[in-house]
């Protein structure tokens, strides 16, 4: 294998003990995939923060969220045969499945990229409405002019799909709902429009015909998307042969689009490799790693509430440096620096 991630010796950068909860009697169980952004002078990530109640002996609990907003805890036996808790993630219950936490949003900032800490002074982003009573979950954070569009994955019963909000300040958000149907997640906007139109990668999956596959879709205004176009499929026995979907909004070089992105095998391994889009004609994909550029190999990565992975969302680029945020073993918040360069080189 080829890692050529160059990881921040300060790694983790951030754990569940350093996010306070945001209910008396939660816990923060994890820190996931953050969204990335320059804002004010600072870097700021924009966490997944999944929550559940303290857990009595013998019970399973975890929150929703009810129709009018507030928060709403079951509570199962755990000797009750209807109760399946083969899944760290899920909990199935007669036949009707729930998350094992409810994540929300929640920004910090940090002066240097790598000592962050909670913006209190602006507001967490919790799930709101019957399509996101499991919460909402991994934003992928896109500044076009001086908007900042967040795409996000919003979960309830009827379903995963992708959500849009946009705000100019962090204070005051517009909602523009779901912009893509279940099951769809994954979804990163192209920073600047090509041919007059806006592009986003996504991901619609199928447990039947089909699978977990990057797919690009166009628009005029963001919110209404069509031209779907399938990119990128798993490959059977190579290091994605499971899943693939998209990290952050792809990166403009002279070669091409590059794009960031994760793949899983089939022991839910999580690595890191790329793609290259031609610049007029995005849907057109030039090279692809052959090999992963960056693989759980540190103990951070390896375990934790979900072991073997390393999960992008959100990067900044200076020069020939790309920085990305990451999430490692579903657990804590970690930093990696590439050359851009160099990973244009490992692509076949």
């Amino acid at each position: 294998m080829a890692d050529i991630a160059k990881r921040f010796a300060e790694n983790p950068l951030l754990r569940p003990s350093n996010i306070a909860p945001s209910l008396e009697g939660m816990n923060v169980e994890c820190l996931l995939n953050p969204g990335v952004f320059r804002f004010n002078d600072k870097t700021w990530l924009l966490l997944r923060v999944a929550e559940r109640p303290e857990q009595s002996p013998g019970k399973t609990s975890f929150p929703l969220i009810a129709d009018d907003g507030s928060f709403q805890i079951l509570e199962f036996d755990n000797a009750d045969p209807k109760l399946n808790l083969s899944d760290l993630r899920i909990i199935s219950y007669d036949d009707k499945d729930y998350l094992t936490t409810m994540s929300h949003l929640r920004l910090v900032a940090s002066e240097d990229g790598i000592n962050f800490s909670e913006a209190t002074s602006y507001p967490a982003m919790f799930g709101q409405g019957e399509l996101e009573t499991y919460g909402i979950e991994d934003c992928r954070v896109t500044q076009i002019g001086e908007i900042f569009y967040l795409t996000f994955t919003q979960v309830s019963a009827h379903g995963v799909g992708v959500g849009l909000r946009s705000t100019k300040d962090w204070q005051e958000f517009h909602k523009h709902g779901m912009i893509l149907p279940p099951h769809n997640k994954d979804c990163a906007i192209f920073d600047e429009r090509i041919g007059g139109k806006y592009y986003a990668l996504h991901r619609p999956s199928s447990q039947f015909i089909g699978g977990n596959y990057i797919w690009l879709a166009e628009s005029p205004d963001l919110v209404h998307w069509g031209q779907h176009r399938c990119l990128a499929h798993s490959r059977p026995g190579m290091w994605d042969c499971a899943r693939v979907g998209a990290g952050a909004a792809p990166i403009r070089t002279p070669k091409g689009w590059l794009e960031i992105y994760h793949g899983a095998d089939d022991q839910n391994r999580y690595c890191l490799g790329a793609l290259l889009l031609d610049l007029e004609q995005p849907w057109n994909v030039l090279a692809r790693s052959s090999e992963p550029i960056m693989e759980p190999i540190a103990e951070y990565e390896r375990i934790g509430f979900f072991g073997n992975v390393v999960f992008t969302n959100g990067h900044l680029v200076t020069g020939d440096v790309l920085t990305i945020y990451y999430g490692a073993s579903d657990s804590v918040i970690c930093g990696a620096r590439f050359s851009i360069e160099e990973i244009l080189q490992t692509l076949s």
